[in-house]
């Protein structure tokens, strides 16, 4: 094993825990003890991994997960939590962790599960797919100027995230076309880690903000089984 693991835990106990284990198993690691102090190292460094908590001080584990995968940040995430409800797993998930452990866990299972989700981290893509520059991309009433890095919808602007953008983009170049979860997480963004689960949720942010009914969606349609598909 190589590459710094991010702990984020305010238990003492649990936290040095992890870090000995850990370091006998050949992984170096940090801990912060409150989200605030999460999200300060996580911007400062690359981390391979994070362990969070979900009850932290200042912050809690859902709004540190939620402030990373808003501002496109795709490091791998397993939760740690006490909590074993399914609305708290789903709720995890769904802003893109990629495990979710519950305490008390067995060590070799929690080392098992580090080890799956660095695996399924992809290894280095191609340069992503070309997108024709120019203010051309449109369809319904939105229009997409790539130049100036504009969405408007029926006129108004559409505030996406950069990721978003260029999620949107690729949809539109490509239309009715089916794409994969793993090929629009390596196509779009040529990303080398993280987890491809995260482009439901980038979806879901197209869905909500550029469809007219986001539960039953007309333009960024879901292919059971294989992906995804853009219809004009």
């Amino acid at each position: 094993m190589s590459g710094r693991i991010l702990i984020v835990e305010d238990d003492d106990a649990i936290a040095t825990g992890l870090a000995l284990n850990l370091k006998l198993a050949g992984r170096a690691t940090s801990i912060a003890r409150d989200g605030d102090q999460a999200l300060e190292q996580i911007a400062a460094e690359d981390f391979a991994l994070v362990l969070l908590d979900i009850n932290l001080p200042r912050r809690n584990g859902f709004e540190v997960l939620s402030a990373l995968r808003t501002t496109d940040n795709l490091v791998p995430v397993i939760v740690i939590s006490a909590r074993q409800g399914e609305f708290d797993k789903v709720n995890a998930l769904r802003l893109g962790a990629d495990d979710y452990v519950t305490k008390p866990f067995a060590l070799a299972e929690l080392l098992a599960r580090i080890e799956a989700v660095l695996r399924r981290a992809p290894q280095p893509a191609p340069p992503p797919a070309p997108v024709a520059a120019g203010p051309a991309l449109a369809f319904s009433d939105v229009s997409i100027d790539l130049d100036k890095r504009v969405v408007l919808r029926g006129g108004a602007e559409v505030k996406l995230t950069h990721l978003e953008l260029e999620l949107l983009a690729f949809f539109v170049a490509h239309p009715s076309q089916v794409f994969s979860r793993a090929q629009l997480f390596h196509q779009v963004w040529g990303q080398a880690a993280g987890s491809v689960r995260t482009v439901d949720n980038f979806v879901g942010q197209l869905r909500k903000r550029l469809e007219m009914n986001p539960e039953q969606p007309r333009h960024f349609i879901t292919v059971r089984g294989s992906g995804y598909r853009f219809d004009p």
